[in-house]
């Protein structure tokens, strides 16, 4: 039964918000639910019909969703981190996405029976994984930060670069077939190469040149991005056909590259309508496929999938990680996970229509085997990668680290106490210039926004159980934590008041499942413990003992020391909050704000005194 194109836009667009909802509930990648979801509604009951739906608008509907993505993903990719990177990462994603394409390729030949040469585009698109698969997968794996950092910067790293080789693979294969000989065809591979890095460097240059000079305003950056991105591919492919996938990726890379120019706007604009367009293109594919298509390749993609899982991953892994300090149980680890993702799905649906067009007629196989591989590596690695990790002994403990929202005088104060304790913490803010002097205080940090779906892909948890939001905005802190309180788990979720209970109004007032514990007590807030850094209270870290209890360390300085946090002999961190029953005991360690050393000294000045007065009195 097909619905009309309003009713099956509609239902795309539910579908692919559920999906996409469900996913962010059990922490697996979307993708997995929007494939099922594409099976769904396409094969198996004929709700939706893409071809018919769309008609001839589906596959300039195609190209253009592909080009947003790769305009999106080229977008993270900063030269300056490939070369800051280990050389583990930086091997990778050159010779390790050699060995997997060369080992892909000549496999895909011989065990699907299919040319070279479309055996070859088939091992381009086998190199790229993609944040938007590795990152759910490491919040469930929770591998050491070794492992996670290198399979979250080869994701984000390996996307462009897989998708722009896939691109100028497949430029090549059409040159040679639209054109009579070599020479010909090699002439039109190099047109091809040549409009679309001239298109592409420029409208990087432009879009730079306007931005810098404040020529567009904020709220038009987002439009001004997405017309130049169609105008370079459109213009692009008109010149020189097929030249316009190359531009676009060339485009992302000059932007993210422009040390001078602030792209907030437009990363903006890439995560918001990214995840509109992978949604409902991954469900549009996947509805696409036929149940004869995918039973007619047999046991050939569980056998692809079995070279690419223990032949080609470890081959790449072991070769890239040579002379490095890793482990063999990391190696291992890292050899076991490389799921594939939305990028794959999408290029190889363009490129199989372009080259069924072209009259490649076994391109065909192209969808179907793709889609396999994506399912294979994506179920198989998120059912047994915790279960290894475990075994391989290289899974973090129980997660203890914080997450801060707030990269302010307050949550650097704080951060630098935590991390001179031996405890992980992350801090998150917008303004960068209280991220640049967190930075200068040697702790971590992450530019962007803690909610958005940027952070989403790239913030890495691994090792982070807890949530500080001590940011003075009672906006910011709210939405952070009930995004994270789904993550980490409500009675882990700490605010810090912008002001003082008692001087919000009770209907201005936030549940506890709003905003989590409040910090410290009801009595203090941002505005008050920033006040008291600024006079010279510091956060002073003491060891309890049988003398000196909890009880003497709180009647020091006439009784203003303020507990924050408590560390127990087990090393395990508790926070003071507002109506606690914490009591710690001797061999805890105390972290606490305390007034200025120099009042510490007046005081005990005036003890001394009156002790001396005491005794002139003693007859």
């Amino acid at each position: 039964m097909l619905l009309s194109m309003s009713l099956s836009i509609a239902l795309i667009g539910l579908v692919s918000f559920g999906c996409q909802w469900l996913a962010w509930r059990v922490k697996l990648p979307a993708i997995l639910f929007l494939l099922a979801a594409g099976i769904v509604l396409g094969p198996l009951t004929s709700i939706l019909d893409p071809d018919q739906l769309f008609g001839d608008l589906l596959f300039p509907l195609i190209s253009l969703s592909v080009a947003i993505i790769l305009f999106e993903g080229s977008l993270t990719l900063d030269v300056s981190e490939i070369r800051s990177q280990k050389a583990v990462v930086q091997r990778l994603i050159t010779l390790g996405a050699a060995v997997t394409w060369l080992v892909v390729a000549t496999a895909t030949h011989y065990l699907v029976g299919v040319g070279w040469e479309l055996s070859v585009l088939f091992g381009a698109l086998a190199i790229v994984t993609g944040p938007t698969v590795i990152v759910p997968m490491l919040r469930t794996v929770r591998p050491n930060r070794n492992i996670s950092n290198i399979l979250r910067w080869e994701g984000i790293l390996i996307d462009p670069i897989g998708a722009l080789l896939v691109v100028v693979v497949y430029e090549f294969v059409v040159a040679q077939t639209q054109s009579a000989g070599v020479l010909h065809g090699l002439l039109a591979f190099l047109e091809i190469i040549a409009v679309g890095s001239v298109l592409g460097i420029a409208g990087g240059w432009f879009l730079g040149f306007v931005f810098k000079r404040g020529w567009v305003p904020h709220y038009l950056q987002n439009l001004a991005t997405l017309s130049v991105v169609f105008a370079a591919f459109s213009v692009s492919d008109h010149l020189a056909h097929e030249s316009g996938l190359l531009a676009v990726t060339l485009m992302g890379m000059w932007l993210a590259n422009k040390k001078d120019l602030h792209i907030n706007e437009i990363l903006n604009f890439k995560e918001n309508l990214s995840v509109v367009l992978i949604s409902g293109l991954f469900i549009l594919l996947a509805a696409r496929l036929t149940v004869d298509n995918i039973l007619a390749l047999g046991w050939t993609p569980l056998l692809l999938l079995l070279v690419m899982q223990l032949v080609a991953r470890p081959a790449s892994i072991w070769l890239s990680s040579i002379g490095s300090s890793l482990t063999w149980q990391e190696k291992s680890l890292l050899s076991w996970i490389a799921p594939r993702g939305i990028v794959a799905a999408a290029v190889s649906a363009l490129f199989a229509i372009r080259l069924e067009e072209a009259g490649h007629v076994e391109a065909a196989i192209l969808v179907p085997l793709t889609f396999s591989i994506i399912i294979g590596t994506v179920v198989l690695q998120s059912a047994t990668s915790r279960g290894l990790a475990r075994l391989l002994r290289v899974a973090e403990p129980a997660a203890s680290g914080f997450l801060v929202v707030g990269a302010n005088p307050v949550a650097r104060a704080i951060g630098v106490a935590l991390q001179k304790s031996g405890v992980r913490v992350l801090l998150t803010d917008t303004q960068w210039e209280y991220i640049r002097a967190a930075r200068m205080e040697g702790l971590e940090t992450f530019y962007g926004n803690a909610v958005s779906a940027y952070a989403d892909q790239h913030l890495d948890l691994v090792g982070i159980g807890r949530l500080l939001a001590l940011s003075p905005s009672l906006g910011i802190n709210v939405v952070a934590s009930m995004r994270y309180s789904s993550e980490f788990g409500t009675n882990k979720v700490y605010t810090l008041l912008a002001t003082t209970e008692t001087d919000i109004a009770e209907k201005h007032k936030l549940g506890t499942e709003h905003r989590g514990y409040i910090l410290f007590d009801k009595d203090m807030s941002y505005v008050k413990f920033a006040s008291l850094l600024s006079h010279g209270w510091e956060i002073r870290s003491t060891k309890l003992t049988e003398e000196f209890d909890f009880t003497s360390l709180l009647q020091l300085h006439e009784g203003r020391v303020i507990p924050l946090f408590a560390i127990s002999p087990k090393d395990r961190l508790e926070v003071f909050v507002d109506e606690g029953m914490l009591e710690p005991g001797p061999g805890w360690q105390v972290l606490s704000l305390t007034p200025p050393k120099t009042e510490e000294a007046r005081l005990m000045t005036e003890k001394k005194l009156d002790n001396k007065q005491e005794d002139k009195k003693i007859p």
